[in-house]
């Protein structure tokens, strides 16, 4: 007798769609935390398996670690390990939790004198990190870190005490950017975003933007010549478009570019999507383990700045 039972689909046959072919990237190469958030934001998925995920990174006195942010390695908790399991909180909904307070009492304990947080910390010597990450045993306090941080606890109205001088520092160093690294226009923005006092942030805003189109460095678009100088320590192929400036329509940043800049912008985020689902990593690559890490991270952010934007990716 014939066997008529369908035969299985493919496991190599390619989804239709562009989250569908996303979430096929995702689950054959995210870390578990990058499953379970991809879940949450476009499968309905819970708050709990994202921050169970997340407990496997802590390194102890409030903080993270253990390469939770791709780019650095090693077991020590370090300030931008913290930035990304605030995010990640933030990203679903629970970074008012008792979990922030933990971050922020760690947050106090490795700040600088300035009540800044530094890039990096001087770690036990021997773990691996990227050959162009800042090293020194005083590094001072940097936006680069300080920004995202100050807005995301602004943002969910967690009060603590190293605020008050972190959101200082913050303002003294966006009011003071005049030439700004790309990386730092982004940070200023993640705290102007969210900065309490919304007109000094307003006006910071627009002479940053002002900068950002005075100094070019938002490129318009792909193709043609090099837009923009590349930015000290970034690659080639590491630009900086609109989107990456104001990842929401609902950020200051977005004042900055007319419509067709951002939909060119926007256009270019779409057509990034590789063959495997997955969008690329741009900038320097140093080892091959960060980059497959790092890449659902930036696939996931990729598609939530589509969504935010009413772009279709169904």
């Amino acid at each position: 007798m014939a066997d008529t039972r369908a035969d299985p689909p493919s496991p190599t046959s390619p989804p239709h769609g562009a989250l569908a072919r996303a979430e096929r990237f995702v689950r054959l190469t995210a870390r578990v935390l990058e499953q379970h958030l991809f879940a949450h934001h476009f499968r309905g998925g819970g708050t709990a398996p994202v921050e169970t995920a997340l407990d496997a990174y802590r390194a102890g006195g409030g903080g993270y670690g253990h390469g939770l942010d791709p780019g650095l390695r090693g077991p020590a908790g370090r300030p931008p390990h913290a930035a990304y399991a605030l995010r990640v909180l933030d990203a679903v909904g629970r970074c008012d939790s008792r979990r922030a307070e933990d971050v922020c009492r760690h947050l106090t304990s490795v700040s600088t004198a300035d009540g800044a947080l530094p890039a990096l910390r001087p770690v036990r010597r021997g773990h691996p990190d990227a050959p162009f990450v800042p090293a020194g045993d005083d590094p001072p306090g940097d936006l680069l870190v300080t920004g995202p941080v100050v807005g995301l606890l602004h943002r969910n109205e967690v009060w603590h005490a190293w605020l008050f001088r972190a959101t200082d520092f913050c303002w003294r160093a966006v009011e003071s950017l005049e030439e700004p690294h790309p990386c730092e226009v982004e940070a200023a923005v993640a705290f102007l975003d969210h900065a309490p006092d919304r007109a000094r942030a307003r006006a910071a805003a627009d002479r940053l933007g002002a900068l950002v189109r005075e100094r070019r460095i938002a490129a318009a678009g792909p193709g043609g010549p090099h837009p923009y100088p590349v930015a000290p320590g970034h690659a080639p192929d590491a630009d900086h478009f609109p989107h990456d400036y104001a990842p929401t329509p609902r950020s200051l940043a977005r004042a900055w570019f007319t419509d067709e800049e951002m939909a060119r912008s926007l256009d270019f985020l779409a057509a990034g999507q590789r063959e495997d689902g997955g969008w690329p990593v741009r900038g320097r690559r140093w080892a091959p383990g960060p980059s497959r890490e790092a890449r659902p991270v930036v696939t996931i952010e990729a598609l939530r700045t589509l969504v935010a934007y009413g772009r279709p990716v169904d």
